[in-house]
């Protein structure tokens, strides 16, 4: 019994701890290439918009963040640090590409985020963000995409889809186009009828109202088409 042990735990880490380091390795590549290409975009627009008014800049919180400011908002691409196998009841298990070799279901993500500009540089901390967009790769380099807009449906396709310079491009364009389409909407009367003394205070002083692009609106992370 000892020694089965001993073998299920050398198979466990020479295969799916080798995997995942694997996944986390194309993950860093593919984010740092996610940079660049962000970088790029934002040379380009520079180099067409003359009004200064209009925000095009990015920032670098590290090896996994990066913020994004493009007009009114800013997009925050974020890194996960570890690797996820799809739940079992997932339907992509029923395909033949992740029947054929199990492996093929775990995956690497970033996470892209949609924010006010104004929320960052007024240091309003109780403003919301949102989840447009949520990109898999795995060790074979093969990828999909959930979101909001273009992203949720251009790249479904993982058995097919594998990532490139191209497509990464594509995503980053994407994620500006939505961002900039996705208005901000007045929120309720009900919702900002009633003000203590230290909000008022505090509205004076920092115009802190809580703000969000659009109230209400959830992206469902949970219970998304694959998780």
């Amino acid at each position: 019994m000892k020694n089965d042990n001993h073998k299920i735990i050398l198979d466990l880490l020479l295969n799916k701890a080798a995997l995942k380091q694997n996944i986390a390795d194309d993950c860093n590549v593919l984010f740092a290439s996610l940079k660049e290409a962000i970088k790029n975009e934002l040379t380009l627009l520079q180099s067409k918009i003359k009004d200064e008014r209009i925000r095009l800049s990015y920032k670098e919180k590290g090896d996994y963040e990066m913020h994004v400011f493009i007009g009114s908002d800013v997009l925050v691409f974020h890194q996960h640090n570890n690797v996820f196998r799809l739940p079992d009841d997932n339907a992509l298990w029923g395909t033949n590409y992740l029947r054929s070799d199990d492996k093929r279901g775990y995956f690497g993500l970033i996470y892209i985020y949609n924010f006010l500009a104004e929320s960052f540089i007024q240091n309003r901390y109780e403003d919301s963000g949102y989840l447009i967009g949520r990109m898999f790769i795995n060790h074979e380099r093969h990828f999909m995409m959930e979101g909001k807009g273009q992203l949720g449906y251009l790249f479904r396709d993982v058995e097919n889809a594998q990532i490139n310079d191209a497509i990464i491009t594509m995503i980053v364009q994407a994620s500006f186009a939505h961002a900039i389409e996705f208005d901000l909407l007045t929120p309720p009367f009900e919702y900002v009828q009633e003000l203590s003394v230290g909000q008022i205070q505090a509205i004076s002083n920092n115009l802190q109202l809580k703000t969000g692009k659009r109230l209400g609106f959830k992206m469902k992370t949970d219970q998304s088409d694959f998780f």
